[in-house]
């Protein structure tokens, strides 16, 4: 079965959209199970009682903003004037920043004291780990998929069968962004707060 995609005139494999929602799974679930049984020791202690404090979850995070659009200029930059296929626009990579930076900016500053940093960083390593395996021995050499070279940034690794930059990027976007909005929630749960009060905070009265 093949989904159109009328942007593009070409057809996308149903299988593509299953890869992705089942790999968003696998990162939540390692993730978890992390969190809350290996390296249980480095969680919040007390999660119910800090999420309560907490006044408001919706913050702007300007840091990863700006951190987004230097990434995205520098990509830009990159493609116009050092990459071997300078015609196009990097849109990969944009996407990739776009969906790892737009929950940072919007939920970093309260979420950063939630996350578990080193359950997150072994979620990376193993999620890159067998991507790359899958990317490098199966998916590029069999030519199950491949990449646009006009909407790639232009770098490639050579030992890797030219495989892009962005697809290592790809789980490393997936991956920050999927712990950011799943603390969110969790903390907006243990507050036991609406959603309105959570994520916008108490309405002050004017006297």
């Amino acid at each position: 079965m093949r989904i159109p995609a009328p942007a593009l005139g070409e057809w996308v494999p149903i299988e593509e959209y299953i890869f992705y929602f089942t790999g968003f799974v696998a990162v939540l679930l390692i993730y978890i199970w992390l969190d809350e049984y290996w390296l249980n020791a480095y969680n919040v202690k007390d999660y119910v009682g800090e999420a309560r404090q907490v006044v408001r979850l919706l913050r702007f995070h300007p840091t990863s903003l700006l951190v987004g659009l230097f990434l995205i200029g520098i990509a830009i930059a990159y493609k116009k004037w050092l990459s071997r296929v300078p015609d196009g626009f990097p849109g990969y990579f944009t996407f990739l920043v776009v969906t790892a930076l737009v929950p940072a900016t919007a939920f970093f500053p309260e979420a950063r004291r939630f996350i578990n940093w080193r359950a997150l960083s072994l979620t990376l390593f193993i999620i890159v780990l067998v991507s790359l395996f899958w990317e490098t021995t199966l998916a590029v050499p069999y030519e199950w998929w491949g990449y646009q070279p006009r909407q790639m940034m232009g770098i490639s690794i050579g030992a890797w069968q030219d495989l892009p930059i962005e697809a290592v990027c790809v789980w490393i976007a997936v991956t920050y962004a999927t712990v950011i909005i799943f603390e969110i929630v969790k903390i907006w749960n243990a507050s036991g707060k609406p959603v309105r009060q959570a994520f916008l905070g108490n309405k002050t009265v004017s006297q």
